[in-house]
């Protein structure tokens, strides 16, 4: 290789990395003056969800859905699996007061296959998104309560009706104290002595 080669290909080594050098400054000084403040509130909210993307409360996921409690698009009692607890805690969260509309929390509930029903065709376990389902082709299914989030979809996808969503029951394990209700303030009249 003579030197006008070894020149050349010098020059365009040289000019690739100041260019490559001049691009990377362009980047970093864009990324730091045109980039969106990012609110970790959201990433907060998606934790406190079950994270179960069942779209009961209407958007797509949980991350959707608490990024729609944190803008104020949805309210935090917006997904039906997480119950009352849930939406407590996001509304605290949030620094917003929550609103039940009167709802009286109801008991959990989970999915159970009717064994007598049960025709073995695999389709609530497709789609089960917790897989909480356990079964094979032409085989009884049984739901593991521990793992379901009562999302509803097997409910909705079994052809003979074999899924049922129940109450769970509390047991001394999940059972609490039940927090008192606010009396009524009595106006008492003020003597004077």
């Amino acid at each position: 290789m003579d030197a006008t080669a070894l020149s050349h290909a010098a020059q365009a080594v040289g000019a690739i990395g100041v260019l490559g050098t001049v691009l990377g400054v362009i980047l970093g000084v864009a990324s730091r003056y045109l980039s969106t403040p990012v609110d970790d509130r959201a990433e907060a909210v998606a934790a406190l969800l079950p994270g179960s993307n069942c779209a009961q409360c209407g958007f797509a996921g949980c991350k959707q859905a608490a990024a729609a409690m944190v803008d104020g698009r949805a309210a935090p009692s917006a997904c039906p699996p997480g119950g009352a607890s849930t939406a407590q805690r996001v509304a605290d969260l949030l620094g917003v007061r929550l609103v039940m509309d009167g709802s009286e929390e109801a008991l959990p509930t989970v999915a159970w296959v009717e064994e007598a029903r049960c025709i073995g065709c695999t389709r609530c376990i497709r789609k089960c998104g917790s897989d909480a389902i356990v079964g094979a082709a032409k085989q009884m299914h049984t739901v593991l309560p521990e793992a379901c989030y009562a999302c509803g979809l097997c409910v909705a996808e079994c052809p003979t009706q074999a899924i049922v969503m129940k109450p769970v029951l509390p047991t001394l394990a999940t059972w609490h104290w039940p927090k008192p209700k606010p009396k009524a303030a009595v106006a008492t009249p003020l003597t004077t002595e």
